[in-house]
C-alpha cells in the first residue's frame, strides 16, 4: 500500500534529481547514440548509464547544499520543505553512482572509464568548484566528454569530431550560466560565488545566451557537409532568441525572460547536434 509518506518521498526524490535537466541530458545521449547508428543494445546502457549519472549528480547536490539550502529557506528544495532528508539523498547518490559505474562500463572499457569521468568531474563541480571562479570548468569538461562517451560506446573506430566536443562544452558552461540566473542571490547569502556570481546578474544574463549562440552556430557551420533549410533555420532560431534574451538581460535582468530564453537556445542547440549526429563521428 502506497502512502502518503512514501508518495512524498518519491517526490521529494524527484525534485532533488534536478529532473528537468537529467531529463534532457539524458534525451540527448539517447538520441544521440540513436542517431549515429549504435543500435538498440548501446543506445540503451548509453542512455541508462547517463540517466543514473545524472541521478546521482542532481541527489548529490542537494545533499551537499541541504545546510546552506534551509539556511536561506529556500522553499523549491525537498530538504528544506521535509519530503526527503540530507540522509536519503547521500544514500541515493551513491547507489545512482555505483549503477552509473556499472552500466557505463558496460558499454566498453574506453567508454565506460571516460563516462565515469565525465559524473566525476560533474561531482566535483558541486564538492568543490561550485563557489568558485572554475565553476564553468566542470560543465565545459563534463558535456565534452559525454559527446566522446557516445562516440566511443559506438560499435566500430569511430571518435568524436572535435566541433562537436568543442560544441557541448560551449553547451555545457552556457547552460550553467543560465541555469544560475534564477538562484544568484539566494546563492549568494550562503557563500557561493562561482563565475555567474562574480560577473553579475546582467553580465551573466547575457553571457549565457551567446555562448549557446555560439554553440548552436558551431553545429551549423563546423560539419563538413553543408547545412540544410531546416539546420539554417534552426540557427536563425538559436540567433534571435539568444539577441531576445542579452537584450532583456541588460534592460530587465531580473526578470526571468533571459533564464528562459537562453534555456530555449540550448534546447534548439541539442536539437542542431542530434540532426548532425552522422557528422558528429570521424571515421577511425
Amino acid at each position: 500500500m502506497v502512502t502518503g509518506r512514501s508518495r512524498g518521498l518519491v517526490r521529494g526524490l524527484v525534485v532533488a534529481s534536478h529532473f528537468p535537466p537529467t531529463v534532457m541530458v539524458t534525451a540527448f545521449a539517447l538520441a544521440l547514440s540513436a542517431g549515429i547508428g549504435a543500435g538498440a543494445r548501446t543506445t540503451t546502457l548509453v542512455a541508462l548509464a547517463v540517466l543514473t549519472g545524472q541521478l546521482s549528480v542532481g541527489w548529490s547536490n542537494d545533499w551537499l547544499d541541504a545546510r546552506r539550502d534551509v539556511a536561506v529557506g529556500r522553499a523549491d528544495k525537498p530538504v528544506v520543505t521535509g519530503l526527503v532528508t540530507a540522509a536519503t539523498l547521500r544514500a541515493a547518490a551513491l547507489v545512482a553512482l555505483g549503477a552509473c559505474v556499472v552500466l557505463s562500463l558496460a558499454t566498453g572499457l574506453l567508454p565506460g572509464v571516460v563516462h565515469v569521468v565525465t559524473v566525476g568531474v560533474a561531482w566535483s563541480y558541486n564538492a568543490l568548484l561550485k563557489a568558485t571562479w572554475w565553476s564553468w570548468a566542470p560543465y565545459a569538461v563534463s558535456f565534452g566528454l559525454l559527446a566522446v562517451f557516445v562516440v566511443l560506446a559506438a560499435p566500430g573506430e569511430g571518435r568524436p569530431a572535435p566541433w562537436a566536443v568543442a560544441a557541448a562544452a560551449l553547451l555545457g558552461v552556457g547552460a550553467h550560466v543560465a541555469n544560475t540566473l534564477p538562484d544568484l542571490e539566494d546563492d549568494a547569502a550562503t557563500g557561493v560565488r562561482g563565475l555567474p556570481h562574480r560577473l553579475g546578474r546582467r553580465a551573466s544574463s547575457i553571457l549565457a545566451p551567446v555562448l549557446l549562440a555560439a554553440a548552436s552556430a558551431l553545429v551549423v557551420l563546423a560539419p563538413p557537409t553543408p547545412p540544410g533549410p531546416v539546420t539554417w533555420a534552426l540557427g536563425a532560431v538559436a540567433v534571435a532568441l539568444a539577441l531576445a534574451a542579452g537584450v532583456v538581460g541588460v534592460v530587465r535582468p531580473r526578470s526571468r525572460a533571459p533564464f528562459a530564453l537562453s534555456m530555449a537556445v540550448a534546447g534548439v542547440c541539442v536539437v542542431l547536434l542530434v540532426l548532425a549526429a552522422l557528422a558528429v563521428v570521424v571515421p577511425g
